[in-house]
């Protein structure tokens, strides 16, 4: 109801730790979490972030050397669809 209510009014930073392939199990019904995503998603920024975790940086003893091997910056996925207002307006 919350996201129905928010939808193109305003708004909404969302953060999950959970895939979004994830989500139907997360919900208990694939369904309603495939209509919440779509919402969710129309008009979104998704800003993933892999790799290391920015808060065991001070504490980089405690993160195992596989994980610390394997961690990379990925680039954004590039957008797809119409450019944002302010990009238009300036070609």
């Amino acid at each position: 109801q919350l996201v129905n209510a928010r939808y193109e009014k305003g708004a909404m930073i969302l953060t999950s730790n959970r895939s979004f392939a994830e989500w139907g199990e997360v919900f208990g019904d694939p369904v309603v979490a495939t209509a919440l995503l779509d919402r969710l998603l129309h008009h979104a920024v998704v800003v993933q972030i892999e790799g290391a975790s920015y808060r065991l940086r001070s504490h980089a003893d405690l993160v195992p050397d596989h994980v610390r091997a394997n961690a990379r910056i990925t680039p954004p996925p590039k957008r797809r669809g119409r450019s944002p207002k302010n990009e238009a307006a300036n070609p």
